[in-house]
């Protein structure tokens, strides 16, 4: 992991087109703005694993439901 300084109104780079800006400090809270172009898609690590988890339950099928799937089909 890559640590950085950076005080208030200072910012940082990830690659070319992507720049995060330290906006405000208050106490232990940190401010800050994203730069990013509109198809980078960023999220608060807590969403992100919200929505990882919610994707591998989504996808998750219940052998025992798709076998009567397959039944009813083949009785039409």
């Amino acid at each position: 992991m890559l640590v950085i300084s950076r005080k208030s109104g200072e910012s940082f780079m990830i690659g070319d087109s992507i720049e995060v800006k330290i906006l405000r400090i208050e106490g232990s809270e940190v401010k800050i703005g994203i730069s990013a172009p509109s198809h980078v898609k960023i999220y608060r690590a807590e969403i992100y694993q919200k929505i990882v988890k919610e994707n591998k339950m989504a996808v998750q099928v219940d052998i025992v439901d798709l076998s009567e799937v397959i039944f009813l089909d083949r009785n039409k």
